[in-house]
């Protein structure tokens, strides 16, 4: 994946859609045209893409009409149909409406002494949907500087704000989940990035949106030498809360750990997300107190490039079932920084993390 770098000081929505769109026309229109084509291949007819994007645009319209105005300029810069934008801008929830899995591992260490939050991330998906993705810097209305990942037509994946916030980003799979379109899991990330400071305001601003797709944000902050973290479970169904556990780690992959809402899971066992979230917690005390490169060697364990976090493509499987680990993120709160590699978490600690 080749990384694209954006930063714009505009604070109006649609403006900044337009610089987007303007400066990045040829990958906005590359990456949802190849979605489109995904979402055929699974079998999800354009009338239904069309139906699903059309009704989480309405409920961001209503929840966040701001990041409308972007996708809209986006599609404006770019040349292509608002709804072709949208589409990609809530691929999760049209792919609610198919089984599928995710595969993604965040670790989050609150130390119990002081210090800033230690995090690592890696982002799983298919290399064929993104060959494109976008770290995008900018102020919002109230001033409020914000840096993060994300693939071009999504609002936000993997960020921190200058107010001491971060936020990791893994799909979840429950009962629930729908094809009625409900407000875009990666607008309510963004959201978050522009407006909370705490867990507990991320968590309220979660609460308030009408969701068609499970996912979950997990959320750190640092603030007067103090660092906190919780995942936020989100489905359809409720939202849930998931606390550190003693030692100040907070580990999730894809599937629900909050016990009212595990009951209506559906992550597949082809995810291996309980292999990858056992691999993470035996790792978790190598990864304490490391440089985000040692903590990523850590993450890899004894089986460096082997690893099961380490995700490579089966080349023997068709495009739309291969996947890979595309990017190892890192939060850096008190440099309001995120720090990235393209590539898996070994590739993160032989080369190490470039920083944003």
């Amino acid at each position: 994946m080749k990384l694209h770098t954006l930063r714009t000081t505009t604070t109006d929505f649609r403006d900044r859609g337009r610089e987007i769109g303007t400066r990045h026309a040829d990958q906005v229109r590359d990456v949802s045209a190849r979605y489109l084509a995904h979402f055929k291949v699974l079998g999800i007819s354009e009338t239904t893409v069309r139906d699903i994007a059309a009704h989480s645009y309405e409920g961001l319209r209503d929840w966040y009409p701001g990041l409308v105005e972007e996708s809209d300029g986006i599609a404006e810069a770019s040349g292509i149909e608002p709804w072709q934008v949208a589409a990609v801008g809530a691929r999760t929830e049209v792919l609610a409406a198919v089984p599928g899995k995710g595969e993604c591992t965040t670790a989050v260490h609150t130390p119990p002494f002081g210090g800033p939050p230690e995090t690592i991330q890696t982002w799983d998906w298919h290399d064929s949907l993104t060959p494109d993705g976008l770290l995008l810097s900018l102020v919002t209305g109230t001033q409020r500087r914000v840096k993060l990942f994300t693939e071009f037509g999504t609002a936000a994946k993997i960020g921190v704000n200058d107010a001491g916030l971060g936020v990791h980003f893994n799909i979840l799979r429950h009962r629930s989940d729908n094809d009625t379109g409900g407000v875009p899991v990666h607008a309510v990330a963004r959201r978050v990035l522009e407006e909370a400071t705490t867990v507990a305001e991320a968590r309220d601003i979660v609460a308030s949106a009408t969701l068609s797709a499970s996912t979950v944000l997990t959320v750190a902050t640092y603030r007067d030498g103090h660092a906190a973290a919780a995942s936020i479970e989100m489905s359809p169904s409720g939202i849930a809360v998931v606390e550190p556990d003693a030692d100040g780690w907070v580990i999730h992959t894809n599937h629900f750990l909050d016990p009212g809402l595990a009951g209506g899971d559906t992550s597949t066992p082809e995810s291996v997300s309980a292999e990858r979230y056992l691999h993470a917690r035996g790792v978790r005390r190598g990864m304490t107190g490391r440089s985000a490169p040692e903590r990523a060697a850590a993450f890899c364990g004894g089986d460096g490039g082997a690893a099961v976090v380490c995700v490579h493509a089966d080349t023997s499987r068709p495009g739309h079932e291969q996947w890979s680990t595309l990017l190892t993120a890192s939060l850096d709160l008190p440099g309001f920084a995120l720090q990235y590699r393209a590539g898996n978490p070994d590739t993160a600690a032989r080369e190490g993390l470039e920083q944003f």
